[in-house]
């Protein structure tokens, strides 16, 4: 890539390992963090790396990766996504944060031809209904869900630094997913026990979610192998 990207922020747990692996595997020496779950959380992380001097805008390019769930027909499970910019789902009346237009365009240029640019809302919960997220793309004109891009873009782009965001969609818009809130704390982390209970209690969407899940972190291993090979 013509513009190195020095620090790849992926969501902690499976799609950090994933995105890990693929560089791992590919030999490329760039430094990848595990970021919290949520806005909140994430936005409180990114302040102490600027504080310890981790990140700075001078000249520094980073790359967001990891799932996201789909709010319109016409992005399926599977499909890696390039995005445009981000809304934020607390304020109505925010505007589109933009993803750094040179970056943007050259993970484009790396990308397959049918990758599709893309507009992503972030949320500050868990998005589980079909209907809710039909809804949402709606009100805020956007193709994608998220719960970090926004809060991303505005500590990091707010602060020089050049941010890309590429996600693959593990999740469609026709079906619910397992309630799993109360699956996350509020430092955004994950918590084993809450989760699994989470997906006893709806088997059917839980056997939906993980399926898609799975072969989201397929394809995020591939598109973060295919954008740093070479």
């Amino acid at each position: 890539m013509s513009q190195p990207i020095q620090i790849i922020f992926v969501p902690q747990g499976p799609e950090y390992q994933a995105v890990s692996q693929a560089l791992n595997q590919a030999g490329v020496p760039i430094t990848v963090l595990a970021i919290p779950v949520g806005p909140k959380p994430l936005i409180q992380y990114l302040v102490k790396l600027q504080v310890h001097g981790t990140i700075t805008g001078q000249n520094l390019s980073v790359l967001l990766m990891g799932l996201c769930g789909s709010l319109t027909p016409q992005h399926t499970v599977g499909d890696v996504v390039l995005y445009q910019g981000c809304v934020c789902r607390t304020n109505t009346a925010s505007k589109l944060l933009q993803c750094n237009p040179n970056l943007t365009a050259m993970l484009q240029a790396k990308l397959n031809t049918s990758t599709a640019t893309v507009k992503a809302l972030t949320s500050d919960r868990l998005v589980y209904l079909a209907a809710e997220k039909q809804q949402l793309a709606q009100t805020y004109d956007t193709d994608v869900v998220d719960m970090e891009g926004y809060a991303a873009l505005k500590v990091l782009a707010q602060a020089g630094v050049a941010v890309g965001m590429v996600r693959v969609v593990s999740d469609d818009c026709h079906h619910d997913l397992p309630n799993l809130t109360a699956a996350f704390n509020p430092a955004g982390k994950l918590q084993p026990l809450p989760l699994a209970l989470g997906l006893l209690r709806q088997p059917v969407a839980a056997t939906r979610l993980i399926r898609g899940s799975l072969r989201g972190l397929r394809e995020l291993r591939e598109v973060t192998t295919h954008l740093f090979k070479g």
